[in-house]
């Protein structure tokens, strides 16, 4: 009897005491230091991160390269990164000392490195180009203070929609019945020359404390042709997805469209969107909490002219990358201040023409629960041309709803957390409404 007792005394408090904490979501904050060299309000300093840095998990810096004939790791800007000037690089492992629970990894690649990009496929066939760079990326890291690599491999990107005309549409489905030219002849052996790679530098990191390696798959690489998950699952401790930038005006200059949508919308490929990114790596084995999904904090832009429907609805006819943001000053892009800028609200003066109508998600389907009933794409903005000289523009972007409806995806489905990519296009300064990094926030705040 006071066996039967103590065991109901027992279970009487495990019941009333709470509940275990989950293990802590990933937060990665990347940091892509050519903000560094901008100008005006989107220059952002090591110190402007400091806001941000309590809301993060790790730190991602952004990027180092690959030297073209040695195979090596190196800096991409060592007056910036280096040179005890501005020594970048430990300016940023410093944060450790205030962030004692901060991770700090250093990023090789990420679309940055653009001197002879075929180096990276080059690399992997080539054992000795291998331990070229295992041995300077480890030694790179680890004499500034990084706790890890994040691999963010230059692999070639799949083709992107072409639109054509009627007699276009008729030869290129004569050409598909003979088959398409892959976009690397030698898939298979750089497949496994990425495996090797993952392998010998998981091997390298060991020797070293608690150094951790991640592994980031960019915008528009085939995930079932490069990744061979089985084989690499165990090496990694994070698969950062970049499950944005399908549709951008550089690959899509023709037809403006969701860049980021969480789910397929209707009559769009199958594989373009954040949910068939995850879902290939769960089903090839992939432990949920090591998939990070990647949320952008721009916009990507394009110009409308008279061919376009005046809906807004995607997808629709454009005619070229839009303009340039007076911040990041790069036709197609625009960081999020620069779009909400633009956006109409109450305090705009009537008759000002730059502004923006902004479109939440039209499908009104959007489930927090976040079944594949819920299908959710994403938000635009847009203004049509007229002939005030001022021309239209579609933007398709984040902002702290989306962000924060894909936090909720990624703790639907049990992943490891979220990526914000990058700090800089965030609005670090607070000049939409005051509050400092209202992405990362947003993303945070639901996770």
């Amino acid at each position: 009897m006071k066996i039967i007792l103590a065991l109901v005394a027992v279970l009487a408090v495990a019941a009333s005491s709470p509940s275990l904490p989950a293990a802590q979501s990933k937060v990665l904050c990347y940091y892509d230091s050519k903000s560094y060299v901008r100008e005006s309000q989107a220059r952002m300093l090591p110190l402007d991160l400091d806001p941000a840095l309590s809301f993060c998990t790790h730190l991602v810096y952004g990027y180092a390269g690959i030297q073209p004939d040695t195979y090596k790791a190196i800096s991409l800007n060592e007056n910036l990164d280096i040179d005890r000037n501005h020594a970048n690089y430990r300016a940023i492992t410093n944060n450790k000392s205030k962030y004692p629970g901060l991770k700090v990894l250093l990023s090789i690649g990420g679309d940055a490195d653009k001197e002879e990009e075929q180096k990276y496929n080059s690399l992997l066939e080539s054992p000795q180009a291998r331990t070229a760079f295992v041995n300077s990326a480890v030694l790179l890291a680890e004499q500034h203070g990084f706790d890890g690599i994040d691999l963010a491999w230059q692999f070639p990107r799949i083709k992107p929609k072409k639109i054509r005309s009627s007699f276009g549409s008729f030869w290129h489905g004569i050409k598909k019945t003979f088959g398409t030219t892959p976009v690397d002849d030698k898939e298979s052996e750089h497949r496994e020359g990425y495996t090797a790679l993952v392998r010998e530098l998981k091997a390298a990191l060991n020797l070293k404390p608690n150094m951790q390696l991640a592994i980031t798959v960019l915008p528009n690489v085939n995930s079932t042709i490069y990744f061979d998950v089985p084989a690499i699952i165990n090496l990694v401790d994070i698969v950062n997805i970049h499950a944005f930038d399908y549709y951008t005006a550089a690959r899509n200059p023709k037809e403006a469209d969701y860049s980021a949508p969480t789910y397929k919308p209707q009559n769009r490929n199958d594989l373009l969107n954040v949910d068939s990114a995850v879902n290939y790596w769960l089903t090839s084995g992939a432990p949920s909490n090591k998939i990070v999904v990647g949320i952008a904090t721009y916009g990507r832009t394009w110009k409308l002219d008279s061919d376009s429907e005046i809906s807004g609805v995607p997808p629709l006819h454009a005619n070229e990358a839009g303009e340039a943001g007076p911040y990041t000053k790069t036709e197609g892009i625009l960081s999020y201040p620069e779009i909400c800028a633009k956006l109409i609200n109450p305090n705009h003066q009537k008759g000002m023409r730059p502004h923006l109508r902004k479109v939440t998600d039209p499908s009104k389907r959007f489930d927090v629960g976040l079944t594949k009933d819920g299908d959710f794409f994403g938000t635009y903005a847009f203004r049509l041309p007229d002939d005030s000289g001022e021309g239209g523009l579609w933007v398709s972007y984040e902002d702290p709803d989306t962000a924060g409806q894909k936090a909720t995806y990624a703790k639907s489905k049990a992943l490891g957390g979220v990526s914000i990519v990058d700090l800089s296009m965030d609005d670090f300064r607070g000049l939409c409404t005051g509050d400092k990094y209202p992405i990362l926030r947003a993303a945070k705040y639901r996770l």
